[in-house]
């Protein structure tokens, strides 16, 4: 492996583990179990396989061209993290078991976690200006650019399935049917501050 590779690496690895809006929906679906937990961290690295594709393509650089699309997809992902906080808020009224068989059932979890992910725009612009950073001089631009996307969603489909794997094991002792609703309303009240936040940005900044 080269220089240039082993920075990147190191580079993507900051990115991916960085806490967000994928980290909390992350925990909070593995503290439901870790069937959920694993099919949300899976469906956070789809969700980045569609931004890393985008860069590769190009097709990213249009969202930075046009901002009005950009704002509006802002304001989507925005919108659903905050609606994610919101659901997860309101869900505490209901009894505890209720709450685990509705976070678990079906595709849910996985479904979260890409659209929480692949509703972020700022994923695709972040993609877009790193990954031609670590193309060599001279070098093809499309092989190597496939291999750096490669290294990106294997450490997040790394990264947040070991999230998933030590929150199910710490879950044991966060279960309890207190503990659980704690967990749930620092998790809820978490989205919901990330949800308004992103929000708030386009509109802030239009």
């Amino acid at each position: 492996m080269d220089g240039q590779l082993i920075a990147f690496t190191g580079l993507a690895a900051g990115l991916v583990a960085m806490p967000g809006a994928d980290f909390t929906v992350v925990v909070r679906n593995a503290l439901v179990s870790r069937r959920a937990g694993l099919a949300c961290a899976l469906g956070i690295t789809a969700g980045l396989l569609v931004h890393t594709a985008l860069a590769v393509a190009g097709l990213a650089a249009v969202l930075a061209a046009v901002p009005a699309l950009f704002r509006a997809l802002q304001l989507l992902g925005g919108a659903y993290v905050l609606y994610l906080g919101l659901r997860t808020l309101r869900a505490l009224r209901r009894p505890s078991a209720a709450l685990a068989d509705e976070a678990a059932s079906g595709g849910r979890p996985l479904r979260q976690g890409f659209l929480t992910n692949a509703l972020n725009p700022k994923a695709s612009l972040t993609f877009l200006s790193v990954l031609p950073q670590f193309v060599p001089a001279g070098s093809p631009a499309m092989p190597r650019t496939l291999l750096l996307a490669l290294i990106v969603v294997v450490l997040a489909l790394l990264w947040f399935h070991a999230v998933a794997l030590l929150v199910d094991r710490l879950g044991r002792w966060l279960r309890g049917p207190r503990a659980a609703r704690v967990v749930e309303g620092v998790t809820g009240g978490a989205l919901t501050v990330l949800g308004a936040v992103l929000l708030l940005e386009p509109v802030l900044a239009a």
